[in-house]
């Protein structure tokens, strides 16, 4: 039987954001309760805010910006996996042991991050799981096309640039701020739709996993 699993979060007021970042602003502009024709919302976000794509301009001066990423990137067969980490990062021995498939253009981590999800209300989180720079270039190695995790970075907080770069200057896409609580482990169609923001380094993102 055919599922969709909606691997999106809500974008919210209460949703954590990175530090530093803007805070969500969503609000009533106008109401019919106070005479207007219609209700109308205004929001105001940063472009990696909840569920989002890394364009490479993010972290590389010059390099595409989001509109002109490859859909072709965006969609198709994708894998899950969880990953058990061990340490305080995702090393390489982490995603040997994940059980990766031969072949897989697109890969989603699932990891502890995920429980996060569970308790917005505690603010950003600092200890999330992450791929150190070692584990990117893993990824890079083995042919992997499209990456996404399960928190608002595929970085480690500490020290975020340099994984960034080793994924994004080959040429990869990054999701960031995956909600896999429901996803299980396995083989899915992935449908992964950026805003289609002019010159900018990222979008939110409504992504869908679907499995038959």
């Amino acid at each position: 039987m055919r599922e969709i699993f909606d691997a999106t979060l809500t974008i919210s007021p209460g949703l954590p954001t990175w530090p530093g970042d803007p805070k969500v602003v969503l609000e009533r502009f106008s109401r019919i309760e106070d005479g207007a024709d219609a209700n109308i919302s205004r929001m105001a976000i940063g472009v990696h805010t909840g569920t989002h794509v890394d364009a490479p301009y993010h972290f590389v001066e010059g390099a595409k910006t989001v509109e002109h990423l490859d859909l072709n990137l965006l969609t198709g067969h994708a894998q899950v996996v969880f990953v058990e980490v061990k340490g305080e990062d995702i090393e390489v021995s982490d995603l040997q042991q994940a059980g990766i498939p031969r072949g897989t253009d697109r890969l989603l981590l699932k990891t502890r991050n995920s429980g996060y999800w569970e308790r917005i209300e505690d603010g950003f989180q600092q200890d999330f799981a992450a791929l150190s720079p070692e584990a990117a270039q893993y990824l890079v190695d083995l042919g992997i096309q499209l990456v996404g995790i399960d928190y608002l970075s595929i970085a480690p907080f500490k020290e975020g640039k340099l994984t960034h770069q080793v994924l994004l200057r080959a040429g990869m896409v990054v999701i960031e701020g995956l909600d896999l609580r429901a996803v299980q482990p396995g083989r899915y169609e992935l449908y992964c739709l950026p805003l289609k923001l002019a010159e900018t380094d990222g979008a939110p993102a409504r992504v869908i996993l679907i499995r038959e």
